[in-house]
């Protein structure tokens, strides 16, 4: 049926539920896990909101943490997977839109189903079907199985 999922995290309990799911069927069809986590671009709007030129410090500091965060967001995916005894490869994509991120992730690692939350941090995007979720449904060609 499934041979390589593609779950999404972006560190919230609900990803993680999602991970646990997707880590939980991987383990039931002997198939290939794959986490990704991502990492938006810098807000351009805000590219020197100080004035006085310290946008590339701001840059670089961002990054870190974005960097930080998705270490610990990939490594709490991973023990998780462990957990279903499945092992999970984990990336990191900086600086893309998360549905642009995991359409193509999904695409060049040969997934054959995306296994996301139903929301993730954000807002607004909480209502209803989250925003990025609802993206990555109405773009993928391959199945994507949301959890709630």
């Amino acid at each position: 049926m499934y041979t390589h999922i593609l779950a999404t995290t972006d560190g919230s309990e609900l990803a993680l539920r999602g991970v646990a799911h997707a880590a939980a069927l991987a383990a039931a069809l002997d198939a290939r896990l794959t986490v990704v986590t991502v990492s938006e671009p810098w807000n351009t709007a805000l590219a020197d909101p100080t004035g006085f030129g310290a946008a590339g410090e701001l840059v670089n500091e961002y990054r870190a943490g974005a960097r930080e965060q998705a270490d610990a967001c990939l490594a709490a995916a991973a023990a998780l997977a462990g957990r279903h005894e499945v092992t999970a490869q984990v990336l990191h994509v900086e600086d893309r839109a998360p549905a642009e991120a995991i359409i193509d992730t999904a695409r060049e690692h040969g997934c054959d189903l995306v296994v996301m939350a139903s929301h993730g941090r954000s807002g607004l995007g909480r209502l209803l079907l989250g925003s990025q979720t609802q993206a990555v449904v109405g773009r993928s060609s391959v199945p994507v199985l949301v959890v709630r």
